[in-house]
C-alpha cells in the first residue's frame, strides 16, 4: 500500500466518489476500534473497514463490505489479528523540535538512551562533535539530559563541559527544554558574567561560596529566559541543511509513532513563515496545526500575522497563539502556590518557583486580543499559581467578550488542583496533561519536587473524567519522544520509571479514555471532530495498525504494544514491514533554503 496515491486534492481535500462502489482497501481480520460516539470498552468492533479516495466509506459487517466494495483493484488488508484504530492526534507538541532531537546528540536517560552520569554526556557531545553535523555547527549541542537520572544528582557545570571543549561553546540542554548548561566559551558567547543581572523570567546559576560583587560567578546552568538566548544561539549556528531537515525528521519520528496530526506549539512568526515554506515546496504528508507565540503576535503591527483558518493549506494551518506563563516543574522553575519539597540550590527558603509573566494585566491583555482576533488559545500553565493567573485571564476575558465555543486550552495542567479542574469545567478550558510525566519524573516529584501527597495527583485526568469533561494527552516532544503508546500506558497504569510504583492509584483511567485522548478528543480540541479521530464513514482514512488492541490488553502490557503502520488519508506513511516507505525514505524539504537565523524556542 505504501506510496498509493491518496486521492485528495492539493490542498488536502478527498475528491468525489467515482460512479461505481469500488474501494481502494478494505481492512478486515482484526479488532477494529472506532471511537465512535457509541462504542464500548468491552463490546466487539466491526469486521470491515473500506476506505476509497482517502475517506472511510463503509463501517461494519465484512460480507457487506465484500459485496458492495470489493472490485478488480481493491486491496483486501487481512489484519492478521492486529488492531485498527483511528490515526492519533498530538494534542500538543513542537515538530521543529522533533526533528531537533532527532539531530543533536542524544542525552537521554534509559529507555530513551543511555545516559547515566556526567562522564557519559560528556562521551556523547565529544562524539556528536565528529559528526558531519557536529563538525559543522558552531555550538556542540546536546539534548535531554535529566538531572534526576544523572548518577551524581545535579546538572552539569562550566567546568564539567569545559572538559568537551574550551575552543568551541558547548550546551547541554535539560530534558524540561526550561534549563540548560553551558561551557565557559558558551558564557562568554553569551555575554554573562558576575556582573550579569538575572533577566525577568529567568536565573543564570551562580557558584557556590561567598558571593561576589554584584551577583556571583555563572556556573554554567540557566534557567528559563536566561537559557532561552543560548538555545536559540545554538541552534541558529546548525548548519543550514540540518535546519532544513528539522521538520522532514520530525513528519518522520511522528509518523513512526502513529501520529496522522501533529503540532508546532508556541513558533515565533519568523518560524511559523518557515514551516509554511516548507510546505510550500513539498506538502507534508501529516496535518500539522501551528501555533504562533502569543507574546510576538499580539504586539505585532500586521493585525493578523497568524492567518489562523480552519482549512489546511499543503498540510499546514495555523490555529491560533500559545502563551508562556510559568517553567518546568521537573526543572522547579514551574510557578507553585506552596513551596518545593526541596529547593533547588541558592534559593530562598519557601522557594515556590516563579511565573514568566508577572504582571496579570499583560496576560489579559493577550487573552483579550486573541479572543478579539478569533484566535485559539493554547496556554502553558505547570505550576498552580500559574493556572490560577491563567482561569483569571480567561474568566475575565470570556466575560467581556462575545459568546462563543472557543476551546481554550491549557497546557500540561501539570499540578492543577481539583477546585481547579471545576474551574476549566465552567469556563469551557481543554486541560491538555503532560502524563507521561506520572513514568517520567514520578519518582522524582515524590521524592524531590512535590513530596508524596502532592505528586498523587499530577496529570489528575480522572477528575476531568469524572466530571464528564473532554480532556487530552499529548507529549510534548522534544520532552519527551513522540511516544504515543507511552502516552497510552502512562495514563492507564500511572506506573514510574525507577521505582515502579503506581502514582496516585485513584487517577488512573480506562483504556478507552486513554485511547480518546489522542483520538476524538484531541480531533475536539482541534475543532475537527467532524472529520478526524473516531473511524466513521465519511471521515478521513487516517488509520494505525497496532500489534495488538490497547483496550482487550492487561494494562501493564500496554507499554508493549508495537506500531505496525500508520496509514494518512489512505495511505501508507509509514511501515515496519516498508524500510522503503514514503516517510523514510522522502525528505519533503530537502534543499528548502530557510532563514540563516531561523532560532529554536523552547517549548513545554
Amino acid at each position: 500500500m505504501s506510496g498509493q496515491p491518496a486521492g485528495t486534492t492539493d490542498d488536502g481535500g478527498a475528491r468525489a466518489a467515482a460512479p461505481y462502489d469500488e474501494a481502494d482497501v478494505i481492512f478486515h481480520g482484526g479488532e477494529i476500534v472506532t471511537v465512535a460516539a457509541d462504542a464500548q470498552e468491552s463490546a466487539p468492533g466491526p469486521e470491515a473497514v473500506a476506505v476509497k479516495d482517502g475517506v472511510i466509506v463503509h463501517v461494519g459487517d465484512h460480507r457487506e463490505a465484500v459485496d458492495r466494495w470489493q472490485g478488480p483493484r481493491t486491496q483486501v488488508r487481512d489484519l492478521a489479528g492486529r488492531a485498527l484504530l483511528p490515526g492519533f492526534i498530538d494534542a500538543h507538541g513542537h515538530l521543529g523540535g522533533i526533528g531537533l532531537q532527532a539531530t543533536l546528540a542524544n542525552l537521554l536517560a534509559d529507555p530513551d538512551g543511555d545516559v547515566t552520569d556526567i562522564a557519559s554526556l560528556q562521551e556523547k557531545l565529544r562524539a556528536w562533535a565528529k559528526t558531519p553535523v557536529g563538525a559543522f555547527s558552531q555550538w556542540i549541542i546536546g539534548f535531554g539530559y535529566d538531572d534526576a537520572m544523572l548518577a551524581e544528582g545535579r546538572h552539569p557545570t562550566r567546568e564539567d563541559l569545559d572538559k568537551v571543549s574550551t575552543t568551541r561553546p558547548v550546551l547541554a540542554i535539560h530534558q524540561s527544554f526550561h534549563l540548560g548548561a553551558v561551557n565557559s566559551r558558551g558564557l562568554r558567547e553569551l555575554g554573562y558574567t558576575k556582573a550579569s543581572a538575572d533577566p525577568d523570567g529567568g536565573v543564570i546559576r551562580r557558584r557556590p561560596g561567598p558571593v561576589a560583587r554584584p551577583y556571583g560567578e555563572p556556573n554554567g546552568v540557566l534557567e528559563e529566559t536566561a537559557f532561552s538566548p543560548a538555545s536559540e544561539k545554538a541552534t541558529e549556528g546548525l548548519p543550514l541543511t540540518a535546519l532544513a531537515a528539522l521538520f522532514s525528521k520530525g513528519v518522520a519520528s511522528a509518523a513512526s509513532f502513529c501520529f496522522t496530526t501533529v503540532q508546532e506549539g508556541g513558533a515565533t512568526l519568523k518560524n511559523l513563515k518557515a514551516l509554511r515554506d516548507a510546505a510550500a515546496v513539498v506538502p507534508f504528508k501529516i496535518d500539522v496545526v501551528a501555533y504562533a507565540r502569543a507574546d510576538e503576535a499580539t504586539a505585532a503591527p500586521d493585525p493578523d500575522p497568524v492567518g489562523a483558518s480552519q482549512e489546511y493549506h499543503r498540510g499546514v494551518r495555523a490555529a491560533g497563539v500559545k502563551m508562556y506563563l510559568d517553567g518546568s516543574p521537573q526543572g522547579r522553575t514551574a510557578w507553585l502556590t506552596e513551596p518545593y519539597q526541596e529547593r533547588p540550590e541558592g534559593t530562598p527558603e519557601g522557594y515556590r518557583g516563579y511565573p514568566t509573566i508577572e504582571d496579570p494585566e499583560v496576560v489579559l491583555d493577550q487573552v483579550r486580543t486573541a479572543y478579539a482576533k478569533g484566535w485559539q488559545v493554547l496556554a502553558h500553565v505547570n505550576g498552580d499559581a500559574a493556572i490560577d493567573q491563567f482561569i483569571e485571564a480567561v474568566g475575565t476575558a470570556a466575560g467581556e467578550a462575545e459568546s462563543g465555543d472557543r476551546r481554550t486550552v491549557a497546557i500540561h495542567a501539570q499540578t492543577a488542583r481539583e477546585e481547579q479542574i471545576e474551574a476549566f469545567d465552567r469556563l469551557g478550558i481543554i486541560p491538555s496533561f503532560f502524563s507521561m510525566h506520572t513514568y517520567y519524573w514520578g519518582d522524582w516529584y515524590r521524592k524531590t519536587v512535590l513530596g508524596p501527597e502532592r505528586a498523587a495527583t499530577i496529570s489528575p485526568a480522572r477528575w476531568a473524567v469524572d466530571r464528564g469533561m473532554i480532556y487530552t494527552s499529548h507529549h510534548d516532544a522534544p520532552v519527551a519522544l513522540p511516544n504515543s503508546i507511552a502516552i497510552l500506558s502512562s495514563q492507564v497504569t500511572r506506573r514510574t520509571r525507577t521505582d515502579q510504583v503506581v502514582l496516585g492509584p485513584e487517577q488512573c483511567v480506562s483504556a478507552l479514555d486513554a485511547v480518546k485522548s489522542i483520538t476524538i478528543n484531541a480531533a475536539h480540541q482541534y475543532f475537527e471532530q467532524d472529520r478526524k479521530g473516531s473511524i466513521e464513514v465519511g471521515k478521513l482514512a487516517d488509520l494505525v495498525i497496532l500489534s495488538a488492541n490497547p483496550l482487550t490488553v492487561p494494562p501493564e502490557e500496554i507499554k508493549d504494544i508495537k506500531v505496525a503502520e500508520t496509514i494518512k488519508k489512505g495511505t501508507t506513511i509509514h511501515s515496519v514491514a516498508d524500510a522503503n516507505s514514503e516517510t523514510n525514505a522522502d525528505d519533503p524539504v530537502a534543499g528548502l533554503e530557510v532563514p540563516t537565523d531561523y532560532q529554536w524556542h523552547g517549548c513545554c
